[in-house]
């Protein structure tokens, strides 16, 4: 599950991480390139010392590049990382994006409370955290049953009071 308590939820505090999922790891990126790169160079062995090689080629390079483009843009896009903090007289909730992003959310713990949306979100089961005046969205990356579990979790650790 792409969230975990990194210190317990008790009365005296706790830490939440979430994230994306990250299914492309290094090796599979480095396997989808190469594979590309192979599957696009067969079409070019007929054309090896002739003068169209070399027309062709710019295009082909530029689709494998663009192919790059597109995964490390994709990975970029996915360096998510929201930190709930629970302590024992607050909660804060920080969320650090990409390209330097950074939003945070605090209020007194007594007030925070946990909802879940099942219909009304942008999303199926959308989940927020609402006090201090403000309600704000937590794990909106996350799946359904995900996101339905992470509720669960929240409304336990808050009621730990």
């Amino acid at each position: 599950m792409p969230y975990q308590w990194v210190s317990p939820a008790a009365a005296t505090g706790g830490e939440l991480h979430l994230w994306p999922h990250q299914s492309l790891r290094p090796k599979p990126y480095v396997q989808i390139i190469g594979g590309a790169a192979l599957l696009i160079s067969v079409p070019l062995l007929p054309l090896l010392g002739t003068v169209v090689l070399w027309g062709i080629l710019p295009f082909l390079l530029a689709a494998i590049l663009g192919l790059k483009w597109a995964l490390d843009r994709n990975r970029r896009s996915r360096q998510i990382l929201e930190v709930l903090r629970l302590g024992p007289q607050q909660a804060e909730l920080e969320r650090r994006g990409p390209r330097d992003a950074h939003a945070s959310w605090t209020c007194n713990r007594y007030w925070a409370s946990v909802q879940l949306y099942p219909t009304k979100g942008p999303v199926p089961n959308y989940v927020t955290l609402r006090g201090g005046g403000r309600e704000v969205e937590i794990g909106a990356f996350l799946s359904e049953d995900e996101r339905k579990a992470l509720f669960k979790d929240l409304s336990g650790a808050l009621r730990e009071q």
